[in-house]
């Protein structure tokens, strides 16, 4: 049975959705912004989607991830008998596999040019003259930070730049700011979601310490951003 109705319950799913097949997508989350003038009907948030609300649409496929969805949400989807795809993705590699996965195995659409556009982009990425270590906030009050197996670190990484607490049992620890300014970086990079750093709220916090203010879709998003993501993020390390 051909897909026609899709929900998306992950802003970067949904515009990869958005941009390659128009029309496919009939839900999409409040955070859902990309791409521009999406009308959709708006079915909550990624934390807490009004599951009536998502059967109501009666959608052919619900697409969603295992980080930014809650498990006891996806299983309630698919108690009312929908079927919802959930990627995986903690890596640039497993990003691309998992967008053709829910693109074309998912969606039923032909995997579209700005995949490969991506994927050229990234291939062509100099080598970086060594790895700068930074700490990577992605929250304040409390801190916290980057830690080990995240799709944004593997980014950074590719970038020559290399995570402090990329070795920490934590995914996403907090970690104390006196702690932060003792952990040995030469950079701090600050992205602007989902804590929206500012230069007048950041760099303050690490005296002497370069700090890079970065798009956070660039660094974060799985989908067309992707393409333009290796240009803008070299830029703002710069």
């Amino acid at each position: 049975m051909p897909v026609r109705r899709v929900v998306s319950l992950v802003p970067s799913l949904t515009e990869a959705v958005a941009v390659t097949a128009p029309g496919l997508l009939v839900g999409a989350t409040d955070w859902c912004v990309r791409p521009a003038g999406l009308d959709v009907v708006r079915i909550g948030g990624t934390k807490n989607p009004d599951v009536a609300a998502v059967t109501a649409l009666r959608p052919d496929l619900v697409v969603a991830d295992e980080e930014e969805n809650r498990a006891p949400d996806l299983a309630a989807l698919r108690a009312a008998g929908l079927d919802v795809l959930v990627t995986r993705i903690r890596t640039l590699d497993q990003a691309f596999a998992e967008l053709e996965r829910m693109l074309v195995t998912g969606c039923g659409v032909t995997a579209p040019r700005w995949l490969d556009d991506a994927r050229a982009a990234w291939d062509a990425l100099p080598p970086s003259p060594r790895a700068r270590r930074a700490v990577v906030p992605i929250w304040r009050r409390p801190w916290m930070v980057l830690g080990r197996d995240t799709f944004a670190g593997d980014l950074l990484a590719r970038l020559g730049v290399e995570n402090v607490y990329g070795d920490h049992p934590e995914r996403y620890p907090r970690i104390p700011l006196d702690q932060l300014r003792a952990a040995g970086a030469e950079l701090v990079v600050l992205p602007d979601e989902p804590y929206r750093f500012t230069a007048d709220d950041g760099p303050e916090a690490f005296p002497g310490l370069p700090a890079a203010l970065v798009d956070g879709r660039f660094l974060t998003w799985y989908g067309p951003s992707l393409v333009r993501a290796p240009a803008e993020l070299r830029a703002a390390l710069r």
